[in-house]
């Protein structure tokens, strides 16, 4: 029998790293892992890699005429909200002109398209959203999102999107942090924090996540997809919730609302997602915060 090649772009980044640990456990699939420079995945066996930048159209015809794929699972992108509301060309480059890219030569591959979006395409006025809720970004970031989305929508091609939340997880050589282990760090060192307590989200594991892109690229299950956490929460309810599981000194977590922190892009006040589609279709069933929390300490010991 013949494997199913799926090629995955970002394979450095947190979710990358957690799509390839999951797809080479797949006996029925082929992985070719695709990152800007060198390989940074802490093993080798098991998947073949290809350096591979976004925003070179020559790159991305050319790795994806080499190993015509089957299917792209597309997880590269700039992510750092503020940083996109600064570096906009740089921002459009990443998250919108590299997917028209990638567009172009899944058509040439006939590959379907898996392309990871965010609830930051909404403005927060009405969350938790569904899958067919109205868009409105307040961020250049969200704006970038939605328009990568809108390119893959009106492409011709096959295609998924699978929208997510705030995602947490450790992976090898990660140069940034998340709520949990920020949580952890300040106050096993005595740090007082402040934590917003007027933003709701539906956290997700990087685990859940790339198990809900790995079943829609098995099922090749065509439009958009919900794939989050299923707990809403504030980042102050996440904080306190990260404090009783490890222990730490509850006291030391201050309450805030948003306007405490000047940051240069807008953050929508309440997102969230309705499971209900991908719980149906693809089967997809997240880990709850508490069990995500759990799963992280098991990794910091290992």
């Amino acid at each position: 029998m013949e494997k199913k090649r799926i090629l995955v772009t970002g394979s450095n980044g947190l979710l990358g790293q957690k799509l390839v640990e999951l797809l080479i456990t797949q006996p029925h699939i082929q992985t070719i892992a695709t990152a800007r420079g060198a390989n940074r995945l802490p093993f080798t066996d098991g998947y073949e890699y290809a350096p591979l930048d976004i925003t070179d159209a020559g790159q991305v015809a050319q790795v994806l005429d080499k190993y015509q794929p089957q299917v792209v699972i597309h997880t590269a992108a700039m992510t750092n909200v503020d940083q996109c509301e600064t570096e906009k060309d740089a921002c459009w480059a990443q998250n919108v002109t590299a997917v028209q890219y990638l567009v172009e030569a899944c058509k040439k591959t006939n590959s379907f398209l898996v392309h990871v979006s965010t609830d930051f395409i909404f403005d927060g006025a009405a969350g938790p959203y569904d899958v067919d809720a109205e868009a409105n970004p307040l961020s250049f970031y969200g704006w970038s999102k939605y328009a990568a989305e809108k390119a893959v929508v009106h492409s011709g091609i096959r295609w998924a999107i699978a929208r997510t939340v705030l995602v947490y997880g450790i992976a090898h050589d990660m140069s940034r942090s998340n709520i949990i282990l920020w949580v952890k760090k300040s106050l096993e060192e005595g740090k007082s924090i402040k934590v917003v307590t007027d933003q709701w989200r539906t956290p997700t594991l990087a685990e859940d996540l790339a198990t809900g892109c790995f079943l829609l690229a098995d099922q090749e299950a065509e439009g958009t997809f919900n794939i989050s956490g299923k707990d809403l929460l504030t980042p102050y309810e996440m904080a306190i919730m990260t404090a009783d599981y490890f222990g730490l000194d509850k006291s030391l977590i201050a309450q805030a609302d948003s306007s405490t922190f000047t940051q240069p892009a807008r953050r929508p006040a309440r997102t969230g997602f309705i499971l209900d589609k991908s719980y149906r279709v693809l089967g997809y069933q997240p880990h709850s915060f508490q069990e995500g929390i759990a799963l992280l300490a098991e990794q910091i010991k290992a």
